[in-house]
């Protein structure tokens, strides 16, 4: 993997080895005319960019996370969350 930005020409005649790149977690960049225009990322990169995406764009997940980081987050043991039956 010495290289990661490529061509659109080169990466039309490299895809199966691109894709297999993507696969393993390499991010691969096309350019065009110098200028990089799309990138080849794997599912899960993908996937995990939208999930981000998704959390920050929400509010209450954005409360969370802030209250978590300036310590006022409590966590339980899941033993309290049994039935006390």
């Amino acid at each position: 993997m010495a290289r990661s930005t490529y061509s659109v020409t080169q990466a039309q005649s490299q895809l199966p080895r691109l894709l297999k790149e993507a696969e393993r977690g390499a991010t691969i960049g096309i350019s065009r005319r110098d200028e990089t225009v799309a990138y080849l990322l794997s599912r899960g990169q993908f996937e995990a960019i939208v999930e981000t995406m998704e959390i920050l764009g929400n509010p209450a997940a954005r409360k969370a996370i802030e209250n978590h980081r300036a310590g006022r987050t409590r966590f339980l043991p899941l033993a309290a969350l049994a039935d006390d039956e």
